[in-house]
């Protein structure tokens, strides 16, 4: 029963956001090219709060999808196993091709601010935060399981979007996560 619920509306909320997405150009859907042709990005902002990621260059959107993230989206991370997703400007320092979800890429949570505020709290900010794909043990399609907060502070997308993410940035490219 909760599960339909959750289900229910979880697709409620992804109709509700659907205009919006329809709203944009056709350049901007994952489906319309391939990941040569988007050529390199330079900024990659989440908002978590409307589960979406969207890639810019020179301040124009090039593409967006919906993502996944911890079961406790609202609020900055806080610490190790909390849940949540950071929030400000990070870097995406590096690329990591065996993870154990698809390809992943490093986003540089902690930072100075973070570790302060964790050594002021007397705890552990914890770390690996990452941009990834499915979960390869997942009973649910890729699109199912873009429905669900299912990471346990990652950002998650489907492996196709994946592959163009990875092969649209390199390593230094920024991030900003707004809540």
């Amino acid at each position: 029963m909760y599960r339909t619920l959750l289900l229910l509306t979880s697709l409620f909320l992804l109709c509700a956001q659907q205009p919006s997405l329809a709203a944009s150009s056709k350049q901007h859907s994952p489906d319309s090219s391939s990941a040569s042709s988007l050529g390199k990005i330079d900024l990659v902002v989440v908002t978590k709060s409307k589960a979406k990621m969207v890639l810019m260059r020179n301040g124009k959107v090039m593409r967006q999808y919906r993502i996944a993230m911890g079961d406790r989206p609202k609020g900055h991370k806080l610490k190790e196993g909390d849940q949540r997703t950071p929030e400000g400007r990070y870097i995406l320092d590096y690329k990591k091709s065996d993870s154990a979800y698809y390809r992943a890429i490093h986003i540089s949570y902690p930072n100075d601010e973070d570790k302060l505020r964790a050594k002021a709290l007397g705890i552990s900010p914890g770390g690996q935060i990452m941009i990834h794909g499915q979960n390869p043990n997942s009973s649910l399609t890729p699109e199912e399981a873009q429905k669900f907060n299912w990471t346990d502070g990652c950002i998650a997308i489907t492996n196709r979007q994946m592959d163009e993410l990875w092969g649209s940035i390199e390593p230094g490219t920024p991030i900003e996560i707004w809540p």
